[in-house]
């Protein structure tokens, strides 16, 4: 099974270190050239601003569906919901992601969180 890494600031769930944020992973400024262009024409970004935001909302598109089930549970239960009621809400966003990933039961969201 894939090993699976929190975001910076968030404790190690085995050892309850806390990790570093890795590096950001390079991406070619090209691909996105149009989406750029489209967003300093439209906004009052410069071109490295919009740049930045291009690139900031596809990491957090790029998170696995494993990942983004644990993130939200954990931020859901910070803000005091009971299980039954985070675990309605995650499978409700799913449907919302860039990129639906597979329609999961409760049961699979509980055996992504607690294995």
């Amino acid at each position: 099974m894939k090993r699976i890494r929190p975001p910076s600031g968030e404790p190690c769930p085995k050892s309850g270190t806390i990790l570093a944020k890795p590096p950001p992973v390079p991406q070619d400024h090209r691909v996105h050239d149009e989406l750029v262009d489209h967003l300093t024409r439209s906004t009052p970004l410069s071109r490295g601003e919009a740049l930045r935001v291009v690139q900031d909302v596809l990491a957090y598109f790029d998170e696995t569906t494993e990942e983004y089930v644990r993130r939200r549970h954990r931020e859901l239960q910070a803000q005091g919901l009971v299980n039954a009621a985070i675990f309605e809400r995650i499978e409700a966003d799913l449907r919302y992601r860039a990129v639906a990933p597979p329609e999961l039961s409760l049961r699979q969201l509980r055996r992504i969180v607690y294995g």
